[in-house]
């Protein structure tokens, strides 16, 4: 199996917790850091391929259905956009 070298610069808190995780999984930094990188391109891709199928048959024109349907009112306190104005 090919190998390839990345330098990778992590800020001090992430670097000293990537060790002590690979610590105590007993493995070695290198091999706790690359397990991490497929865990994260696995969900990635995952939750695009679920994304995909979903839309799958999907109209732009049902979905502005849907959003012409929707109740006309202000977001819940929290959810609103930083650059709306207020109406």
């Amino acid at each position: 199996m090919n190998k390839a070298t990345i330098p990778v610069k992590l800020p001090p808190s992430l670097g000293n917790a990537a060790r002590k995780l690979a610590e105590e999984d007993g493995v070695s930094l290198n091999q706790w850091v690359s397990l991490a990188v497929a865990q994260k391109i696995s969900s990635v891709e995952t939750a695009d391929a679920f994304f995909k199928r979903r839309s799958q048959g999907a109209e732009q024109v049902d979905f502005l259905e849907i959003l012409r349907n929707a109740p006309d009112r202000l977001p819940d306190p929290g959810d609103e956009l930083a650059s709306a104005k207020v109406r």
